[in-house]
């Protein structure tokens, strides 16, 4: 089944994880009214997860899931760029720690305090999709075995749980960024896991007790609602406290055939979010050739329009390897391997 207008909302949440990144001292983080937004925009990773889970299941619930071919598409589908994205870092960087280097080529760096935002720091997300995508078989069969309540209920203890863990580590065992402490709350896959699941329930709710129609507004509401937890809330939103409104609103977009999808399905909005892993995946060692080269040539620009720049080339670059290696290498490893 695909669900086209939930497919440019994937690069809604890249661009906006670009703009935290690298959008400091420009407008976006200037301009009083919209710098919490911008602040936040991280979250955008935690929409990413919930996403990861919500498709996952849209994609296999009509299937049984044969473990090979299974784990082969989705080696095809993440690893390559990923991969790509790494081997650029290291060309740029010079660097030549072997052991750094084997953490991040097995994806296991994010299991590591100390380690997930070394190199291509992007990739720590990653490490953590490696971790949902190997468990997800085993998922799979919890989901299908009973019933939506059932599910419902252990999805949602493990979520709240979750939750109260996330803020009592914080209160009391918390060191401040960086330390081992920062690294370990933020990052470790199994302290994410929750999202994924929040993910999986919402689709199952979407196949079985949703239905199609005008969600328009409702989605607008949902969008103020969480503008509103970002300007007004100090509570730790990183880790899957968002799913208040992330995922109702992954189903509602998915289930909508108001005006919004009419948008959302526009065939180059979706070719956008196709390309949003490459965006995601690729902007740091762009950032970093763009700034060598504007050095090099002493090219001067504001913040802002070094930003808006260097987003144009993010996104041409990321289209470029999106069909030159992505989608050639995801082809190849399916039909050869």
């Amino acid at each position: 089944m695909m669900i086209n207008q939930i497919t440019f909302t994937r690069f809604l949440a890249a661009i906006s994880i670009v703009l935290f990144h690298f959008g400091h001292n420009t407008f976006f983080y200037e301009n009083n009214y919209i710098r919490f937004i911008t602040a936040n925009a991280n979250i955008g990773v935690s929409y990413f997860f919930i996403l990861s889970g919500f498709i996952m299941v849209i994609a296999y619930h009509n299937k049984s899931i044969n473990v090979i071919d299974y784990y082969k598409n989705r080696f095809a589908r993440i690893y390559p760029m990923y991969i790509f994205a790494l081997v650029l870092f290291l060309i740029i960087s010079n660097t030549t720690t072997k052991r750094l280097i084997f953490y991040h080529v097995a994806g296991i760096q994010s299991w590591i305090p100390g380690f997930p935002l070394t190199l291509n720091m992007p990739g720590w997300s990653i490490s953590v999709e490696f971790f949902f995508y190997s468990l997800f078989p085993f998922i799979f069969y919890f989901l299908k075995k009973y019933s939506v309540k059932t599910v419902s209920i252990a999805i949602i203890t493990i979520w709240v749980v979750s939750q109260l863990f996330t803020n009592l580590f914080i209160t009391h065992f918390y060191e401040g960024y960086p330390s081992k402490s920062h690294d370990f709350i933020f990052y470790f896959p199994i302290i994410h896991l929750n999202e994924f699941l929040i993910g999986n329930l919402f689709a199952l709710l979407f196949l079985t007790k949703v239905k199609t129609k005008n969600y328009d507004i409702l989605i607008i509401i949902l969008l103020l609602i969480t503008a509103m937890i970002f300007k007004f809330t100090s509570l730790q939103l990183h880790n899957g406290l968002m799913a208040v409104t992330f995922a109702p609103l992954i189903l509602l977009i998915s289930a909508n055939n108001g005006y919004i999808t009419k948008i959302f399905s526009n065939k180059v909005l979706c070719y956008l979010g196709e390309v949003s892993y490459s965006i995601y995946i690729l902007q740091y060692p762009v950032h970093v050739i763009i700034r060598r080269i504007f050095t090099y040539y002493q090219l001067s620009f504001s913040d802002t329009q070094h930003l808006f720049i260097f987003i144009i080339i993010l996104l041409i670059f990321s289209i470029i390897s999106y069909e030159m290696i992505e989608k050639k290498a995801r082809k190849w490893i399916k039909n050869f391997l």
